[in-house]
C-alpha cells in the first residue's frame, strides 16, 4: 500500500477505542469496561450509556481497578481497563505485573492520552514511558495504532487475543492516514511507502510526519520506505531485518522516550540479527511540559524535518553501496 499526506481528516484515536468497544459490546456480552473517573476523557462514557450494566467507574483508584479487572477475567469476562496511560502504567504497574501479566490473565489495558497529546496538562499527565514499562512484561502484547481507523482495528484485535494487551491511544486529533480496508495483524508491520535508500519506521501518531518526511526526501531524489509498526511487542523482526538488508539503514520515530520504546526494540533486533546504521527520533531522556500538542511536537523535534534530517545522517553513515 502507499500513502501521501497531502490532505487527511483529523480525528482523535481515543474515539476509535470507544467505537470498537461499542461494536464489541454488541457482539459479545462478556465485554466489560472499567474506568477511573475519566470516562469522558477516554470516551468510554459511550459504552456506559449503551451498556450501563457492564460499565464500572472505579473512581481514582487505579490499583483497585486492575485487581477487579483480574477478578472479572477469572470469572469469564473480557475486561477493558481505561484511564490515562501514565496512571495505568505507573500507579498500577505492580498489579499489571504481579496479578495480570504473571497470571496471564485476559485483561485489556486502554492507555489513553499517550505521548505529548495531553498538551496543557503537562509532564505529570504525559505518558512518555509506558511502552517501555509494558513491553518489558512477559506475555504482554503492546499495540500503538496510528490513527482512528487503526485504533478500531487494534482494539478489536486485542479482544481476540487471549492474554494481557496494552493499547496506547491519544487525546488530540491526528491525521487519518490508514484506511478501513488496510490489513491489521498483531506482530506484522504495514508498509505505507516503498523505497530502497532508507527505511523510516514509525509508530502511533508519528506515521503522518514520517510520510511527510518521505515526501520531502523524494523531492531530493531519496526514496524512503515507510513502515507503520503498530505492534511494539511482538515486534515484526522479519520486516525490520528485511528493511535493514534492502535499504541499508533505518530511522525510528515515536512520541515516546527513545530508551526502551520503538527505538530500543528495533535497536535490539538489529544488534541480534543484522547490524545497520540507525537513528532514533523521539523524546530524549526528558520529561514533557505544558503547551499545545503541535507546539510540543515542534519543541521536541517530532517533525517531518527532523525525521528527514535523521534519514540524511543515516545515509551519510551508510557510505557508498
Amino acid at each position: 500500500m502507499s500513502a501521501s499526506v497531502a490532505r487527511f481528516e483529523m480525528k482523535p484515536t481515543r474515539f476509535g477505542y470507544s467505537e470498537a468497544l461499542l461494536a464489541l459490546g454488541r457482539e459479545d456480552d462478556r465485554i466489560v469496561v472499567l474506568d477511573a473517573d475519566l470516562a469522558k476523557s477516554t470516551t468510554t462514557e459511550r459504552f456506559k450509556e449503551r451498556f450501563p450494566g457492564r460499565f464500572f467507574d472505579m473512581g481514582i483508584a487505579e490499583q483497585n481497578m486492575l485487581g477487579m479487572a483480574a477478578g472479572l477475567s477469572l470469572a469469564g469476562f473480557v475486561p477493558f481497563v481505561s484511564t490515562y496511560g501514565v496512571f495505568l502504567s505507573g500507579r498500577a504497574w505492580d498489579q499489571i505485573r504481579t496479578t495480570i501479566s504473571y497470571g496471564g490473565l485476559n485483561v485489556k489495558l486502554g492507555g489513553a492520552h499517550g505521548g505529548l497529546s495531553v498538551g496543557p496538562d503537562g509532564a505529570t499527565h504525559q505518558a512518555l514511558e509506558e511502552i517501555t514499562l509494558t513491553r518489558v512484561l512477559p506475555g504482554m502484547t503492546v499495540l500503538v495504532p496510528a490513527d482512528y481507523q487503526e485504533t478500531i482495528k487494534a482494539t478489536r484485535a486485542a479482544a481476540a487475543v487471549k492474554g494481557p494487551v496494552y493499547i496506547r491511544f491519544g487525546r488530540a486529533p491526528v491525521p487519518m492516514v490508514t484506511r478501513p480496508e488496510d490489513p491489521f495483524m498483531i506482530g506484522k508491520a504495514n508498509t505505507y511507502r516503498e523505497g530502497g535508500d532508507i527505511t523510516i519506521i514509525s509508530t502511533g501518531a508519528m506515521l503522518a510526519p514520517a510520510l511527510r518526511a518521505a515526501d520531502n526526501l523524494a523531492s531530493r531524489g531519496i526514496q524512503a520506505r515507510v513502515l507503520n509498526m503498530h505492534t511494539i511487542k511482538p515486534l515484526d523482526v522479519d520486516a525490520v531485518v528485511r528493511a535493514a538488508k534492502e535499504t541499508g539503514g533505518l530511522v525510528t520515530v515515536e512520541e515516546h522516550q527513545i530508551n526502551g520504546g520503538l527505538g530500543g526494540a528495533v535497536a535490539e533486533c538489529l544488534v541480534e540479527n543484522f547490524p545497520a546504521p540507525m537513528e532514533r527520533v523521539g523524546i530524549r531522556d526528558t520529561f514533557g511540559e505544558s503547551g499545545e500538542p503541535d507546539e510540543l511536537q515542534e519543541s521536541y523535534g517530532l517533525t517531518a524535518e527532523e525525521i528527514e534530517a535523521a534519514a540524511r545522517r543515516v545515509i551519510e553513515r551508510k557510505g557508498p553501496r
